[in-house]
C-alpha cells in the first residue's frame, strides 16, 4: 500500500459488493370435493360442444337468438377450464382480517425496515491484532469509540467524527490486547500483553493513567464491567473480579476453565456473568460466588461447543438467556437457559462466529463471520431465519460494538478496517450527523 492511500483518513462507503416414496400399504386421506362449488351449468355448456340447442330444429326466433347469444358471452367470460371452484383462497389483502395476529404479521411484512447492504462510512484501522481471542473495540455511553491498534489505543468521537490518541505502550507491555469502556463512560479499562490492566480516565484535555491493576500472569484478552467492578479475563485461564473502589483490589477468583478466557459479558441485573474459553466451554458465575481460594464455583457448565468461544451475548428481553458463538471448529450459534443450564437451541451457521449482538428494540441478532465470506448476518429470533446478509469486509470481522441508542454497529476486521452499519434501523430522535472532514486524523500517523 502506497503512502498516500496509508495516510488517507477518510474513505467513502464500500458498496458490495429428494422426496421419499409412500408405501403403497399407506393410508392417506382421501380428498372430497366441495361438488356445491362447480358450475354444472357450464360444465355442460362446455362438454356440449359450447352450443346450447333445443331439439326442435326449426328455425329460432330473434328473442331466442338473442337470449343464446347473451347466454354464451356470459359462460364464456374470463372463464378458461371446464371444472373450477368458487371458492377460491383470498387474496392476501383479504386474509389479514381473518384474525389479530395474520393483521399483526401482515403489519409487521408491510413496514419491514430497509437495512443498507454496505457500511455508512469506513475508516483505516492500521495494525489492528488478527487475534480472534482478544478485544479490541467498544463504543461507550459517552459516544466515543474506543479501538486498540497495536500498542497504541485511539478514541473516535462519533458525534462529529474527531480522533484522538489516547496512550501508546512500550514494547514490554504491548500490544494492547482488550478495551472496555466504563458503564458510566468516563473510564477506560486497557488489558495489555504483559498481563497488566490499566485504568485511564479520559476526559476531554485531561486523560491520564489513574491505576494499574495487577492479579494475572499472562496477557488479558477480555473485560466486562459490572457498576464499580472490573472483570478481567486472562490466557492464564483466570477470571478476576477487581473492586475499583479500594487499595486491595481482588474481591473474587473465578477458577474453571483450563485454557484462555476470551469472552466475559455481565448480565443486565449484574447477577450472572457468562465466561467462554479456548477450552470450548462456556460457564455462568453468580456475583455471590468468587474468592481467592475456592475452585469450580460456577453455576452452569456448558460443553456443547467444539471450539473457542468468544462471542457472548445476553438477551435484552429475557434476562435468564445468553447467547454464544464457537469458532472454527463448531460454526454454531447457542441459546442457553442460565437458571437451568439447558441448550434451548443451536444453528449451524456455516462459518466461525467471531462476535454477537442483539437489537435492543426488537426481536434479532447480528453475528459476525470469519471464513469463507466474512459477513455479518442478521437474524430474526427466534425463528433464526436470516433477514440479511451484509459484505464489504475482506478479512473475518473480529470485533463488534454498538452506539449508545442500540441502533448502529461499529466492526473491525482484519483487513485492517473499521466500519460503522446502520443495521438496527434509526432512532425517532435523529442522531448528530456524523461530518465528513477530508483529513479527521490530522494529526495523527496510525489511522488513515
Amino acid at each position: 500500500m502506497d503512502a498516500g492511500s496509508r495516510y488517507n483518513k477518510f474513505r467513502p462507503p464500500l458498496v458490495n459488493q429428494m422426496s421419499h416414496k409412500k408405501r403403497a400399504r399407506e393410508n392417506l386421506d382421501r380428498f372430497i370435493p366441495n361438488r356445491s362449488a362447480m358450475d354444472f351449468d357450464y360444465a355442460h355448456y362446455m362438454l356440449s360442444g359450447g352450443k346450447v340447442k333445443k331439439e326442435h330444429y326449426g328455425v329460432n326466433s330473434p328473442s331466442k337468438e338473442a337470449y343464446s347469444k347473451q347466454l354464451a358471452e356470459i359462460f364464456n367470460m374470463n372463464r378458461t377450464r371446464i371444472l373450477a371452484f368458487k371458492n377460491k383462497p383470498p387474496h392476501s389483502a383479504e386474509r389479514v382480517s381473518e384474525s389479530p395476529s395474520s393483521i399483526q404479521q401482515s403489519k409487521t411484512i408491510k413496514k419491514r425496515r430497509y437495512i443498507p447492504q454496505s457500511s455508512e462510512r469506513t475508516l483505516d484501522a492500521p495494525d489492528i491484532l488478527d487475534d480472534f481471542y482478544l478485544n479490541l473495540l467498544d463504543w461507550g455511553s459517552n459516544n466515543v469509540l474506543a479501538i486498540a491498534l497495536g500498542n497504541s489505543v485511539y478514541l473516535w468521537d462519533a458525534s462529529d467524527g474527531s480522533a484522538t490518541e489516547l496512550l501508546t505502550v512500550d514494547d514490554d507491555f504491548g500490544p494492547v490486547t482488550a478495551v472496555s469502556w466504563s458503564p458510566d463512560g468516563r473510564h477506560l479499562a486497557v488489558g495489555l500483553n504483559n498481563s497488566h490492566v490499566q485504568l485511564w480516565n479520559t476526559l476531554q484535555g485531561s486523560s491520564r493513567l489513574m491505576r494499574t491493576l495487577r492479579g494475572h500472569s499472562l496477557r488479558v484478552g477480555s473485560l466486562d464491567w459490572n457498576e464499580n467492578i472490573l472483570t478481567t479475563g486472562g490466557m492464564d485461564s483466570l477470571i478476576i473480579n477487581n473492586d475499583l473502589r479500594i487499595r486491595s483490589h481482588i474481591v473474587g477468583t473465578y477458577r474453571g476453565h483450563n485454557q484462555e478466557i476470551c469472552g466475559l459479558k455481565w448480565s443486565a441485573s449484574g447477577q450472572q456473568l457468562a465466561s467462554g474459553g479456548n477450552d470450548n466451554l462456556v460457564h455462568i458465575w453468580s456475583i455471590s460466588m468468587g474468592s481467592a481460594n475456592t475452585t469450580h464455583q460456577w453455576v452452569h457448565r456448558m460443553t456443547d461447543h467444539t471450539a473457542a468461544v468468544k462471542a457472548l451475548s445476553w438477551c435484552p428481553f429475557q434476562s435468564n438467556m445468553v447467547a454464544s458463538g464457537g469458532g472454527v471448529g463448531d460454526q454454531c450459534i447457542k441459546f442457553w437457559n442460565t437458571n437451568t443450564g439447558a441448550c434451548l437451541n443451536s444453528v449451524n451457521t456455516g462459518s466461525q462466529v467471531c462476535s454477537l449482538l442483539w437489537n435492543r428494540h426488537d426481536r434479532e441478532l447480528l453475528s459476525s463471520h470469519g471464513f469463507t465470506d466474512n459477513q455479518l448476518t442478521v437474524w430474526k429470533y427466534p425463528s433464526m431465519t436470516k433477514i440479511s446478509e451484509l459484505l464489504g469486509h475482506t478479512s473475518r470481522v473480529l470485533y463488534m460494538a454498538q452506539s449508545p441508542d442500540g441502533y448502529t454497529v461499529a466492526t473491525a476486521a482484519a483487513d485492517e478496517t473499521l466500519r460503522l452499519w446502520n443495521v438496527f434501523g434509526n432512532p425517532k430522535e435523529t442522531m448528530p450527523v456524523l461530518k465528513r472532514k477530508l483529513e479527521p486524523f490530522f494529526d495523527l500517523a496510525q489511522i488513515r
